[in-house]
């Protein structure tokens, strides 16, 4: 399917690695051009030179920390007003309820809500007066159906699909739609940090602990980076315009939920 979005170009946070790259591949497959961040400029500049010479896309990386206000300005100053925005970071430890204090919160909720939303605070008036536009949220399944052991993540997640919920009913008559991409369990660096503790606690191989869980889920399977980054890369087409405010789980059928 083309998607009608060739030429375009997108900010991706957090994607020289993981659900990101995933992501930002699948905007360059579609002829995206890419303004890419994460921390580390090793790994980014890995990631970018590899989707120039896949796709031909123009790639600009900035190695910064855009839950920062100094890495958003230096990111959004690349950026340019990009047509599509896709905002990531990396989710807060997990641990017990009585693990977190209140700078643990802070934390979270400034990567995990305050960023997204400055970052659309800045997008979205440039694609308004455009009249197209698209943002998309790499948030959790967590917000459908909470996991007991990311209270830091359920919490910052929930809060900015609340904000999501109000804001693009009221950008949707400009031709911008916001949505959030609700990841489960995928093969990624975030898949190990999860999986490390529980193998560990229970005294079984990483291996066991991995494949105890995808028992769990429908698909029997972990998912992966690269069928996540077609998800969202659709969200972000012409042929998604009429999809607003949703809330879309990639997860497998782990969550158990009618709507």
């Amino acid at each position: 399917m083309d998607l009608g979005i060739k030429g375009k170009r997108a900010l991706v946070g957090a994607s020289s690695k993981g659900l990101g790259l995933g992501c930002a591949t699948a905007l360059a497959e579609a002829g995206v051009n890419l303004v890419m961040n994460a921390r580390g400029s090793e790994a980014l500049e890995a990631a970018a030179a590899d989707l120039r010479q896949r796709y031909g896309v123009e790639v600009t990386t900035v190695a910064a920390d855009i839950t920062s206000e100094a890495g958003r300005a230096e990111v959004l100053a690349a950026a340019d007003s990009p047509d599509i925005l896709v905002t990531n970071a990396g989710g807060p430890p997990p641990g017990l309820w009585s693990d977190w204090d209140r700078d643990d919160f802070i934390a979270a909720l400034d990567a995990n809500m305050l960023t997204p939303i400055a970052l659309m605070k800045a997008c979205l008036p440039a694609m308004m007066d455009r009249g197209w536009g698209r943002a998309v949220n790499i948030t959790s399944q967590s917000v459908k159906a909470p996991i007991p052991q990311l209270g830091l993540s359920n919490a910052a997640r929930t809060g900015l699909t609340g904000y999501v919920a109000g804001t693009a009913r009221q950008v949707a008559s400009s031709g911008v739609t916001i949505n959030n991409l609700l990841p489960g369990i995928h093969a990624t660096d975030r898949a190990d940090a999860l999986d490390g503790p529980v193998a560990k606690s229970k005294g079984i191989s990483i291996e066991e602990a991995r494949a105890a869980r995808a028992a769990t889920i429908p698909a029997n399977r972990y998912g992966t980076a690269a069928e996540f980054g077609q998800a969202c890369a659709f969200l972000c087409s012409v042929h998604a315009g009429f999809i607003v405010g949703q809330n879309l789980l990639a997860d497998g059928g782990a969550t158990n939920a009618t709507i």
